[in-house]
């Protein structure tokens, strides 16, 4: 395989950007994304692939097709999404990360716009493009869509996204604006604020970690941007699809976690209880449409976040709690008692 990179371009940039991909058994999905990534960013970024200790050929895939265009760090342990990061990024020498998934696509001018806006805003910390459908690349993608956004009750929703409800992408939010949360497909951030939150929890394992970190930084006065002049594809599903029940169990769980840590004074408690039963509510749904196995991905979720409940609350006392993190009381009420389908239905 021959990879050539960007060759004339004006943009110059001053910020040292480092692309990192976390990989795991991913050998596929490094053969079909990484040479595009090579290809539209070495100029501008150095790449590595942080190897979360593969058993397959990735890492000798990477070395053979990419010895000089790709860095690669060889972590112990698969420690999912979060110790991955935080393991591979102790190793990174930059002023911004950015945290791409390996079933990312990217394509010829995706990432100035993006250094573009760290270069010339410094209260900025956290950035996002606009995520779209590699399978279908006229709408949004489920996870982070055009930027995304919690209920009072800690369920997230996506400009372009709602639930499952992915819209078309006609240029409306080409904006770039400030959010709650960016996406974990494809993250920027800068070294100084990830490090001083501690970087990612490393209890979330993996799913819903990038809210609890961004909710974190934005507790510390930063902003959090998505920036619509950027898009890039992502396959989705690469490592869990939703129709696996871990990823129920995920997304449930961590919720919780990011609620109980994040969230001012002792309203915790009341949003807790009214969780219990909304989740019960889906678990009944879930049993009505014949999945026993989501229904006890709910309710293992529960039990694991009763048994972390006593280190959530020691993590909250170190935490600067002043961030007014939502727009909306109930996007649950919002979409499925309202039918509200779309972010723009919802405001």
């Amino acid at each position: 395989m021959v990879c050539f990179r960007e060759s004339k371009n004006p943009f110059i940039c001053n910020v040292k950007t480092a692309i990192v991909i976390l990989n795991w058994n991913g050998r596929e999905l490094l053969e079909r994304f990484l040479e595009g990534v090579v290809m539209h960013s070495a100029h501008l970024a150095t790449i590595y692939v942080a190897d979360n200790a593969s058993t397959d050929t990735s890492v000798a895939y990477c070395q053979e097709h990419f010895p000089k265009d790709v860095k690669i760090i060889q972590n112990k342990e698969n420690g999912g999404y979060a110790k991955g990061y935080n393991d591979a990024l102790r190793h990174v020498e930059a002023d911004l990360y950015v945290l791409l998934n390996s079933d990312v696509h990217v394509e010829k001018g995706w990432l100035e716009p993006m250094l573009s806006v760290f270069e010339t805003t410094p209260s900025i910390a956290v950035a996002q493009p606009k995520i779209k459908d590699l399978k279908r690349p006229t709408h949004f993608e489920y996870a982070g869509a055009g930027g995304g956004y919690i209920d009072a009750l800690g369920y997230p929703y996506c400009r372009g996204r709602v639930f499952n409800n992915c819209e078309e992408d006609t240029g409306q939010y080409n904006d770039t604006v400030d959010v709650q949360w960016a996406s974990g497909a494809c993250l920027f951030i800068r070294a100084t604020q990830y490090w001083d939150v501690n970087g990612l929890d490393e209890d979330f394992f993996a799913h819903q970690e990038e809210i609890d970190l961004c909710w974190r930084i934005k507790n510390k006065g930063h902003r959090i941007v998505a920036v619509g002049t950027s898009e890039v594809f992502h396959l989705g599903g690469a490592t869990l699809s939703s129709a696996n029940p871990k990823k129920t169990f995920y997304n449930f769980r961590n919720t919780l976690f990011a609620l109980v840590k994040n969230s001012a004074g002792m309203t915790y408690i009341v949003l807790i209880l009214i969780r219990l039963l909304l989740d019960g509510i889906a678990g009944i749904k879930f049993l009505l449409e014949g999945k026993p196995k989501h229904v006890w991905a709910i309710i293992k979720a529960h039990i694991s976040f009763y048994r972390y409940f006593p280190s959530l609350l020691k993590k909250r006392k170190v935490l600067e709690q002043h961030h007014d993190y939502y727009q909306i009381g109930s996007i649950v009420f919002q979409y499925f008692i309202k039918k509200k389908k779309t972010y723009s239905d919802i405001l």
